[in-house]
């Protein structure tokens, strides 16, 4: 569940594989206004209950848009800085379209293939502990 400054919230499911560079993510989304703010709480508690809680991101997030891209730039406690490319695709593009895009624009920003992490967030904050 993430939950945002003005107390609105989205729960997020994620689909995708732990790997460096270019990868498919296919994720939904549900949310919560501001004024939905204790029925996202109830359901949060709920899940906690059920599945138990894995781990904790805070993080602050700075979002750009280059063409078809968006690009994420995050400031992660106890992590540091991070950045991610997002290549939204198009119903005639494929993953290897997706792929180029998110290339070309990881080198014009001058990342490294040895600056690429194949984890989530929570996954890097387990290591360091």
């Amino acid at each position: 569940m993430r939950v945002y400054a003005d107390d609105s919230a989205t729960l997020v499911r994620y689909d995708r594989d732990d790997e460096e560079g270019p990868k498919l993510c296919d994720y939904d989304l549900f949310q919560f206004s501001v004024n939905d703010r204790d029925k996202s709480k109830y359901l949060d508690d709920i899940l906690k209950k059920c599945c138990g809680t894995r781990g904790r991101v805070v993080k602050e997030r700075r979002l750009y848009m280059v063409g078809q891209t968006r690009i994420h730039i995050d400031k992660v406690q106890n992590l540091g800085n991070f950045m991610e490319l997002e290549v939204v695709l198009r119903p005639e593009q494929s993953l290897e379209d997706g792929q180029d895009i998110a290339r070309d624009l990881q080198n014009k920003l001058g990342v490294k293939e040895e600056d690429l992490i194949d984890c989530a967030y929570v996954d890097l904050l387990d290591k360091n502990t």
